[in-house]
């Protein structure tokens, strides 16, 4: 049923592609993220509860199944326990979700990311091993927030405590080299890399001259680079 996923039968060797995602739960979140997971070259095998969901993607994953993804054996016969990497994009249903990635801890799949719609049910994600909890309402709630908040054109947070911000140069670094700036020692951020009209983007150095039109990344601690994000 999966064929189109998997590599020739090799005593003591995994069955399913090292390439290949299996994404279980196939709502806006969980088709979103496997459609990209297609454009960038990577297999998926799709799995979902609703008929009518697998149908509309039938043709645009590698495989789409539909499944109940809280029974052992029917994920067995799908091969899922041979993936090496996994996500559980069950939002509408905590039980199913919780469920899904017992079972697939049980399989022990090495990596699995698991869609968490609250506090609460991220937490039993952590109690349960899962390695990468994930909040997509929540996390791009916090980036839109402070997308409003400064000058930042893009905001990505790398962790509670640290960003990178895509934004245009302000007067503290503009038409000086970053090395006389001082925006490091002074106001705890640096400039990793700019993009000038007609060019690509560019790893900055000490030496890098900003101009007007310019886009920079500005990393550092979120309230700093927020702070240097709203200078003008």
């Amino acid at each position: 049923m999966v064929r189109s996923l998997l590599t020739s039968p090799k005593r003591g060797s995994r069955i399913a592609e090292a390439d290949s995602v299996v994404v279980i739960g196939l709502g806006r979140f969980g088709t979103s993220l496997a459609l990209e997971l297609m454009s960038a070259g990577t297999e998926v095998l799709g799995i979902d509860s609703d008929e009518e969901i697998v149908q509309s993607l039938n043709g645009r994953l590698t495989q789409v199944v539909r499944s109940d993804s809280t029974n052992e054996e029917a994920l067995r016969q799908l091969a899922v326990h041979e993936f090496d990497r996994a996500v559980v994009a069950i939002g509408t249903d905590i039980q199913a979700s919780i469920l899904t990635t017992s079972l697939l801890m049980r399989f022990e799949i090495p990596a699995i990311w698991a869609k968490a719609v609250s506090d609460a049910h991220g937490q039993i994600f952590e109690q349960l091993g899962v390695q990468h909890v994930i909040y997509p309402e929540k996390d791009m709630g916090r980036r839109v927030a402070h997308l409003v908040r400064g000058a930042a054109l893009d905001y990505i947070e790398i962790d509670r405590d640290f960003a990178i911000l895509k934004m245009s140069p302000n007067s503290l670094v503009l038409g000086v080299p970053l090395g006389e700036s001082h925006i490091r020692s002074r106001l705890g951020v640096t400039v990793l890399a700019y993009k000038r009209e007609g060019t690509g983007w560019k790893n900055a150095d000490l030496s890098t001259v900003l101009h007007e039109g310019d886009t920079m990344l500005v990393s550092g601690p979120i309230a700093k680079a927020e702070a240097f994000g709203q200078l003008r």
